[in-house]
């Protein structure tokens, strides 16, 4: 019964041998495909529709939760160019140094006279080239704080002039708070 049992077995593998043989026959004759490179190029993709949704930021499980966001018929601002900024920029400047030329040297003369200062021509270059070095700043910040200030049509105009004026009332306070701030010895006080 043993050796039965062996016989069996021996004709069971060699029956698997022989179907292995087959099947590996069958794929030799089989012509490979070999593959040298393959590249891709993504400028060439066609994208003719596109579907789906992305999620940033958020669990696909928590959308249950979030209402519907709509903006209603409210005007949008959008950012300058930076040609457009530099356009801005310069017109305010323009503006500034007219009032330097016209303005300012009645400022120092009143400021001196209500601070009962003799009259000294020579702070008016100073305090010029002092607020011609800062401007730029200046105007890049009251821009960027008087952005959001201003919603109408004409929002450029609206916001030069904001801007203007605040420089405009900066400059006064300044010849105001340095020509006070002056050592004593140097104001030279008017007899009263």
């Amino acid at each position: 019964m043993c050796i039965q049992a062996q016989e069996q077995r021996i004709a069971a593998l060699e029956q698997t041998i022989n179907k292995l043989q087959q099947q590996l026959k069958q794929v030799q004759e089989k012509p490979t495909v070999h593959v040298d490179r393959i590249e891709y190029k993504f400028d060439q993709l066609k994208v003719e529709t596109l579907e789906g949704t992305l999620n940033i930021g958020l669990n696909p499980n928590d959308l249950s939760d979030i209402e519907d966001f709509a903006v209603q018929n409210q005007t949008l601002s959008t950012p300058l160019s930076p040609k457009e900024e530099i356009q801005r920029s310069t017109e305010i400047e323009k503006a500034i140094y007219e009032y330097l030329e016209t303005d300012l040297p009645l400022i120092i003369n009143d400021a001196q006279n209500q601070l009962s200062i003799q009259p000294n021509d020579s702070y008016f270059s100073f305090i010029k080239e002092d607020i011609i070095r800062q401007l730029p700043n200046r105007i890049d910040f009251h821009l960027k704080a008087n952005a959001s200030k201003v919603r109408t049509d004409d929002k450029d105009q609206s916001i030069n002039e904001l801007v203007i004026n605040s420089i405009k009332q900066e400059i006064q306070n300044g010849v105001w708070t340095f020509l006070n701030n002056l050592p004593e010895n140097v104001k030279g006080r008017k007899p009263e």
